[in-house]
């Protein structure tokens, strides 16, 4: 089976993360692995989200229950 037609889910390993990304662009979320907490999303993750998102993980954001994010959307 090709990459292109496997599923996000088969793609991943136990320890993966994710940004869910839509087609125009914005995010939709972020995968984090079983028991993974948010203290620990990788600082790439972190970059990404702050730089081209705007989320500011300064006000503690918590990812498990989903927080809206300045352009009026949710973050699960």
């Amino acid at each position: 089976m090709s990459e292109v037609s496997k599923t996000l889910e088969e793609q991943l390993e136990d320890s993966d993360w994710a940004l869910i990304i839509s087609k125009d662009g914005s995010l939709k979320g972020l995968f984090m692995p079983d028991g993974a907490d948010e203290d620990l999303v990788p600082e790439s993750i972190i970059y990404i989200m702050e730089k081209y998102f705007g989320i500011d993980f300064s006000d503690d954001i918590d990812l498990d229950y989903g927080e809206e994010t300045s352009d009026g959307k949710t973050l699960h």
